[in-house]
């Protein structure tokens, strides 16, 4: 069921439960009026009949004729009038009797001053009437066909209205359902074009800060995340391609060379030797998208738990040194510990391993001397590391620029690189909270410092 159609039924249910209630009300209302204005009414006529008898003492016969000729044209009231010894003094008719008095309503008549209730769908009242210090019962009994027969009516009335305003106010609701939702409408038949070939397409807002244009708004951003996550896709299928390319093609071109034409062994040796460090190229480039792809990984699919900074350092120095034994690294802290808590993070050894290797391998790879060194320092919240060196440094329009896959600013005529390493290493700080920013002065040096929680902290 959409949600049109569940709102507009239950637009009408509640409000025909409202209109109901109302209606239930006056009905019930007008009912207890009537009931009571009768009864009023009864207890008049049994007294003023009972007056005639009494005070005025007409003729028996006299008041018989009255309600004979009454009762021709109305419904009159019948009267009975009793002494306390059940003794019949008066009655209007005898032969009709409507109520059939019985001596123990008498008594109850007598006991309690007062009895109205029903007999056979006529209304009856009884009460007690003093004449001359002696006490007598009156009973007056109707049947109530005007007001009855109006309350019919009424009942009547209520019921063809609430079943017209129950098909108006339902008719009312697919209308202004229809025209509140015109605008969702509108968005899925734009959303239904929008394909991979046209992420640029973009909803249209109303400007009013209601809901729809929130939703609008939200799904426009959503689609400028989608594009930029596609374009960033392309672009990085795009390098990937162009990366992997180079040295296949270059190892290709190496063993033709070597297999159309005979050569000397060491023409041989060399040209081995460089689809060799063309091969070590493309594995450190599987090694490094591998390790790319585990750092976008979701949250909840890394593992995580406390790790030491120090012990990390460590490790990455001993990883990057055995690969390339002329770099020269250092670790100092700039503060003693007493409580490893200080000095550990919740995070993924594996991955910060991989990024603290990136910094320190490109501190040396861009310095003269190929050393880098690392200080730490912390607070009782988070780890500071800086990685230092006195290399090249990174010109001012590279900067903006470092963190982005397989970008090669002006430097990459220095040293052989694919452009991933940088992007890799603030991916994985990020990925444990932290934060990761460079400075750097030309031919003076760079400063890569990286922000990480604290255990302490969390």
């Amino acid at each position: 069921m959409k949600i049109r159609t569940r709102l507009t039924l239950l637009f009408t249910i509640i409000t025909a439960t409202i209109l109901f209630a109302f209606a239930a009300v006056i009905y019930y209302s007008s009912k207890e009026s009537r009931e009571n204005e009768f009864y009023e009414k009864l207890k008049k006529e049994a007294i003023t009949k009972a007056n005639l008898f009494f005070n005025a003492r007409v003729e028996t016969r006299t008041m018989h004729r009255i309600y004979r000729n009454n009762r021709a044209t109305l419904h009159e009231v019948e009267v009975a009038i009793y002494d306390s010894a059940f003794n019949l003094l008066y009655h209007d008719d005898v032969n009709l009797d409507i109520v059939k008095e019985t001596p123990a309503m008498i008594s109850e008549i007598y006991r309690d001053g007062e009895k109205l209730f029903y007999q056979d769908g006529w209304q009856v009242a009884g009460l007690r009437y003093e004449f001359e210090n002696v006490r007598y019962i009156l009973i007056a009994t109707a049947y109530d066909q005007h007001g009855l027969s109006k309350l019919d009516n009424l009942l009547k009335n209520s019921v063809i209205l609430f079943i017209i305003a129950v098909l108006i106010i339902y008719v009312a609701g697919r209308f202004f359902s229809k025209k509140a939702f015109g605008p969702v409408a509108e968005m899925t038949e734009k959303v239904h074009h929008i394909t991979a070939s046209n992420l640029d397409m973009r909803l249209t807002g109303n400007d009013s800060r209601d809901e729809l244009s929130e939703l609008a708004n939200t799904f426009n951003q959503m689609l400028n995340r989608l594009e930029s996550s596609f374009d960033a896709q392309k672009h990085f299928v795009s390098n990937i391609s162009h990366e992997i390319r180079t040295p296949l093609a270059a190892i290709i071109t190496e063993l033709e060379l070597s297999v159309n034409k005979d050569r000397t062994v060491d023409e041989y040796r060399r040209a081995i030797q460089h689809a060799l460090n063309d091969a070590r190229k493309l594995a450190r480039l599987s090694g490094s998208l591998l390790d790319f792809a585990k750092a976008s990984y979701d949250l909840s699919e890394i593992a995580f738990k406390p790790v030491r900074i120090d012990e990390v350092l460590l490790d990455a120095k001993l990883q990057v040194q055995q690969s390339n034994a002329e770099y020269d690294i250092d670790i100092h802290f700039e503060h003693d510990f007493e409580d490893e808590v200080l000095i550990s993070v919740n995070g993924n050894e594996y991955l910060l391993k991989v990024a603290f290797s990136n910094l320190f391998e490109n501190g040396c790879k861009f310095s003269p001397d190929h050393r880098c060194s690392a200080s730490v320092s912390f607070s009782s919240r988070q780890l500071i590391i800086r990685f230092s060196d006195k290399g090249i440094g990174i010109p001012p329009d590279d900067l903006e620029h470092v963190f982005i896959p397989f970008y090669r600013g002006g430097n990459k005529k220095f040293a052989d690189g694919n452009g991933i390493g940088l992007s890799l290493t603030r991916k994985i700080i990020l990925l444990h909270q932290g934060d990761l920013t460079v400075s750097s002065v030309p031919s003076r040096g760079t400063v890569f410092t990286v922000l990480l929680p604290n255990i302490a902290s969390l």
